[in-house]
Order: structure tokens, then sequence, then C-alpha cells
């Protein structure tokens, strides 16, 4: 059976989808079968699917949508054929996002280097925590060698678990993301902070 990973934050523009699509590639270019899972009527991980289908034929991965309530059959439907199943969700935390939670074998919530964006994490615990199930605070759009950047990774270090590896603000993740992909289709930095990224959460989950 595969590992369910679920993407929650409140704070929409947190770069959920781009961490669920850039994990995705990471994790179907080192052998395993990845399946996405957009549970955001907004669909921005469905569109970035199609535009990987469009460029690349075969995009290397299964892709599915389902409303709240649907995740749990889901979830289990492709756990019994993929290694990996990665849930992207709503940016809004209420019972909705409950059942991508329990599903979850570890909760990834994305944080952008700023205060507001922290703030929203609180929430987002509280209701994992009430799911009993693993969290990692992932800090995206850094900007290495700032204080802020320094007092947010602080901040979040007390709230829950941070993940080692850090997602720097590079204008490559939008610009690899509208085209349908990702920066671990590429060469340099940022692919080495994926692929850092991807190895850390797959460490977690086979722990």
């Amino acid at each position: 059976m595969g590992h369910v990973i679920t993407i929650a934050q409140q704070k929409g523009g947190s770069g959920k989808t781009t961490l669920a699509a850039n994990l995705a590639v990471a994790f179907a270019g080192q052998g395993l079968r990845v399946a996405l899972l957009d549970t955001d009527p907004q669909g921005s991980l469905g569109r970035w699917f199609m535009a990987r289908r469009d460029r690349m034929g075969d995009p290397g991965m299964e892709f599915s949508t389902a409303s709240a309530w649907g995740v749990s059959y889901e979830c289990e439907k492709l756990k019994k054929s993929c290694d990996v199943v990665i849930v992207d969700t709503p940016p809004k935390v209420d019972a909705d996002l409950r059942p991508a939670l329990r599903e979850a074998g570890l909760v990834l919530i994305p944080v952008a280097s700023s205060h507001v964006d922290l703030w929203a994490v609180e929430g987002v615990l509280d209701l994992i925590a009430r799911e009993k199930r693993p969290a990692l605070i992932v800090l995206n759009r850094v900007k290495a060698g700032t204080r802020l950047a320094e007092q947010v990774g602080a901040a979040a270090g007390r709230l829950a678990d941070v993940a080692g590896t850090t997602l720097a603000q590079r204008v490559t993740y939008a610009e690899t993301l509208g085209e349908g992909q990702s920066v671990a289709d590429l060469r340099g930095p940022a692919k080495a902070e994926v692929l850092a990224l991807a190895a850390e959460v797959l460490a977690r989950l086979q722990a």
C-alpha cells in the first residue's frame, strides 16, 4: 500500500500546488509510482497536470479529483496501485479538510517567509493534532540570510517540526509550473532543493 501526503495551509498563495507538483516529479524521477489528488475546487494542480500531459504526452503520474468527502475513497483506490499519493487541499481550515488529514501518513504545511503565513498555521496544526497525524512545516520562498527568514524559521520551529530543507525564492518555480514542468525536470539549485526535500519526506514516511 502506498503512502499518502496531504498538503494543507489555511492561507491562499502559500505554495501548496507548487509543492505538490514538484514533489510528484521528484518522486516519479526516482522510479516511484505517483498519484496526485486535487481536492481544491480552484483546480490549479489539475491545470498543471493537463499542461504537463500536453507537453510530454505521458505525464509520468496519475491524476484524480475528489470532493472533500470523496478523499478517503480515492486515497484507498490510489494507494493500491501507487507508492505515493499527494493530496492538494483548498486554502481553508474547516471540517471539509479532516478527511484529507485523516488519510495522511504525513501532512506538509508550506509556509512562505512571512509572519502572516505563519499565523495561518495554528488552525491547521490544531486539526492535524485532533486527527493524530504527523506534521512537517516546509519553509518556502525563503530569502537566505535575511533576518525575516531567521525569525520565521525560529517561530515555525516552536509550533511544529520544520523540514531541514528549505525552498528559496526563485522565479523558476513559477515559470516551470506554468509550463506543466517542475524544477526537478531541469538542472540547478532549485532541483537540488526539491530532490533533498523529497528524500527528507520519504525518509519520514518510511521511518
